[in-house]
């Protein structure tokens, strides 16, 4: 396929995943790893993951690790293990520097490492943010142990990748478990992930994080967890009676990004549009679980100028991240 941009307009992608092999030997049970293409594709940071970029006209995937990445190592081994984790990132990305930007790996067992982690990948590796997924050892990210992270992320102004995880056993046992041997994915990007990382950025907002450190920026993937469609709603019910005063709507507008990542739908997207304005939706594929022709097709055909279509696919993503 041809490029869809000119060379000085690359095609950036945002939340496209590897795995790195120490860290996946840590994943048991379904997030255990299970050899086949799939798992071949997480591993490969080389030839074969740059001709899938090629084929579909893709100039730059910023790297993540797969979930639960180091969200669910325990304090001790959660530090070194993250920096291994990155300083190897860091040397794919030497390798291909025109190629990949990534977003670190943190170890949230333990939050002050975690911002100490999180500087030296900025300051020392220029890496681009960081990823979290889910609920680290099932405690909600706005929780105040978390807080150093994002305080250390707005002082170096960038963003952090809010991902989801499998959900927490106990919400898996109420709301999923009599349906997932039938319909595994009802618990995961069906539903499961959407609640609980939808529910994580609800938490942020009402936590006042970003009242505290308004310069804090956030990304949700697969167009925002459904939260641009629910904003009117949740802004509305927020201001009725015996509520405490909060401007959600203001807040979640100047201070979450969202991505295209594994949701490309034109209805949905306007939606993102029309609700946050064009210089907050970034490109993403959400590469290797979904492919990335699929991605880049779709917005070709999205019915938007071809300067908004150019912001999506790249210049927001430069912007956020100062590629």
């Amino acid at each position: 396929m041809d490029r869809m941009q000119p060379e000085h307009t690359p095609v950036v992608t945002i939340e496209e995943h590897y795995w790195d092999a120490e860290l996946v030997a840590h994943f048991t049970g379904g997030e255990a790893p299970r050899p086949g293409q799939l798992a071949d594709r997480l591993y490969d940071l080389g030839a074969q993951r740059i001709a899938a970029m090629d084929a579909a006209g893709i100039d730059m995937q910023v790297l993540s690790h797969g979930s639960p990445s180091t969200q669910k190592i325990a304090g001790d081994a959660a530090v070194p293990l993250a920096r291994r984790v990155n300083d190897r990132l860091h040397a794919v990305i030497q390798a291909h520097p025109d190629r990949f930007a990534a977003f670190a790996a943190l170890p949230t067992a333990d939050p002050p490492a975690a911002a100490d982690e999180l500087e030296r990948c900025v300051e020392r590796l220029g890496f681009k943010g960081a990823m979290l997924h889910g609920m680290p050892h099932g405690v909600f990210l706005d929780d105040r142990r978390f807080w150093p992270i994002f305080e250390r992320a707005a002082r170096l102004g960038v963003p952090i990748y809010l991902h989801p995880s499998v959900p927490h056993p106990a919400v898996s046992a109420v709301y999923y478990d009599d349906y997932t041997a039938d319909f595994p994915m009802v618990a995961r990007p069906a539903w499961g992930y959407t609640v609980e990382t939808a529910t994580t950025a609800i938490r942020l907002v009402l936590s006042g994080v970003f009242d505290a450190h308004p310069g804090l920026q956030l990304v949700l993937g697969h167009l925002g967890e459904t939260l641009p469609f629910l904003l009117w709603r949740i802004e509305q019910a927020l201001t009725r009676p015996g509520q405490k005063r909060i401007a959600f709507r203001e807040v979640f507008s100047h201070n979450v990004h969202v991505t295209t990542s594994g949701f490309f739908s034109t209805p949905a997207l306007l939606c993102c549009v029309m609700e946050l304005g064009i210089d907050r939706i970034l490109f993403a594929v959400d590469w290797p679980f979904v492919d990335n022709a699929p991605a880049v097709e779709w917005m070709a055909g999205v019915p938007l100028s071809e300067a908004d279509k150019l912001k999506i696919l790249g210049g927001n993503a430069r912007r956020l991240l100062r590629l």
